[in-house]
């Protein structure tokens, strides 16, 4: 395997604000003990010694120290965003003079994002590390001649796991993706506490206005919308889940929320968006907010979409109502509707929490991106040992599961109880 390969020149905005870049990054590195010790023992061991490797997931501190755990491990890596509006400049330019190629700046047209991914993969990866399933898309139409070198990727998000499930499905995943996303150490604690904590602190600080005492509807009640829902309410809101599956729709009941229609059934049925003052959306499918429910909305409604795609609420819907369309605070919209009713919008409904606040706490992300990690060493070494895993969407192996957490625990000097020899026996027995 090359050990370097020529790259096109690094792009981004402001070479000189890696100062302030730098000090983001050593700030999360000190909140972050489980990479930590993964970039010492990678320094060590070197498990990515001339491999190439392309990560795109939202480019800001926490996963600029991911990418240079990965450098630390030997790789040669190639840093892009997955979103334009969560991209920190200053920490692209701390990258670059760091020695990463970087290819993203804040604000990217769509025409800029994809050019920028599209560049960050002509370092033809062996390991990917994706969000969204962007790059693995790409590597698959667009630029699948970088493709020929590929071991696997590492998926972050529920959308991209599924978007790489239904192209196995159909039979055309090139090469293995490993689901990051379900491993218990990612979704337990990464899209419940992550989201819930950085999505409401995105509805605070762009609205400068209380949740306490405010009624927040939570559209999905998947692991994002238990944890949107339960920091809500811990804040003192009032909370109203909208489901489409009946098991999760009982679940958010027995939780203590109230369960209802997002939308009216009938001409002046009650419904979740007359009663509303902040509407969050996380379901990962499109059309949830429309002007049907948009219609029934108080004046001052703020709206809000924490899934990873952008259409899970109708902004073109939205726009065909308004009389007049201004800027009412940073990254926040207002459109006037022809009755006067003001309705407002967090960050052109691109996910919030990293569009519109600082992502994830870094003490979440150590966890998600341990994992990330682990999973590109898994994929690497499989190939090392000459049994590359399969091309297909696989689970993340529990010894990485359990062994991240054992370190966590470690670092936050917790014991815990374990099996004796008698209830390990006992077990084994049962499970026979």
């Amino acid at each position: 395997m090359s050990t370097r390969r020529s790259m096109p020149a690094d792009i981004l905005r402001n070479p000189a604000s890696a100062p302030e870049g730098h000090r983001k990054i050593q700030w999360v590195r000190r909140n972050m003990p489980v990479l930590r010790s993964l970039e010492e023992r990678f320094s060590r061991e070197q498990p990515f010694a001339g491999m190439r490797a392309a990560v795109s997931v939202h480019l800001e501190a926490k996963t600029a120290y991911l990418a240079l755990v990965m450098a630390a491990g030997g790789a040669q890596v190639s840093v892009t965003g997955s979103n334009p509006l969560s991209t920190k400049d200053d920490v692209v330019a701390a990258l670059q003079e760091l020695g990463l190629h970087v290819y993203a700046w804040h604000g990217a047209t769509p025409g800029e994002f994809e050019e920028h991914q599209l560049t960050a993969l002509r370092i033809a990866p062996h390991v990917v590390i994706d969000d969204g399933g962007d790059l693995v898309h790409h590597l698959h139409q667009g630029a699948s001649e970088f493709s020929g070198d590929t071991l696997g990727g590492c998926e972050e998000t529920t959308a991209g796991v599924l978007r790489n499930q239904a192209r196995f499905e159909a039979g055309q995943l090139r090469f293995p993706v490993i689901a990051v996303n379900n491993a218990r150490m990612k979704h337990l604690f990464d899209n419940r506490y992550g989201t819930g904590h950085s999505t409401v602190d995105a509805l605070m600080r762009t609205t400068n206005r209380v949740l306490t005492g405010a009624t927040v509807v939570v559209a999905g009640y998947g692991w994002c919308g238990r944890g949107i829902a339960s920091c809500a309410a811990g804040l003192g809101a009032r909370v109203i889940v909208c489901e489409v599956d009946e098991v999760k729709a009982l679940e958010a009941v027995m939780d203590g929320y109230r369960v209802m229609p997002l939308g009216p059934l009938e001409e002046g049925a009650p419904c979740a968006a007359r009663e509303g003052d902040f509407f969050v959306t996380a379901t990962g499918v499109c059309d949830v907010i429309t002007p049907r429910e948009v219609a029934c909305m108080k004046d001052g409604a703020v709206l809000a979409n924490a899934g990873h795609f952008y259409d899970e609420i109708d902004l073109e819907g939205l726009a065909a109502m308004a009389g007049e369309v201004q800027e009412v605070r940073e990254n926040l919209t207002g459109y006037r509707l022809g009755d006067g009713r003001w309705i407002n919008l967090i960050a052109q409904g691109k996910i919030v929490n990293i569009a519109a606040a600082d992502g994830h706490p870094a003490e979440i992300m150590d966890t998600s991106f341990a994992v990330q990690a682990l999973s590109a060493e898994y994929v690497a070494l499989s190939a090392r040992r000459g049994a590359p895993l399969p091309a297909q969407v696989i689970p993340v192996p529990d010894e990485i599961d359990q062994g991240v957490a054992r370190v966590l625990l470690a670092a936050r000097g917790i014991r815990h109880d374990a099996l004796t020899a008698r209830q390990r026996a006992y077990l084994d027995d049962f499970n026979k």
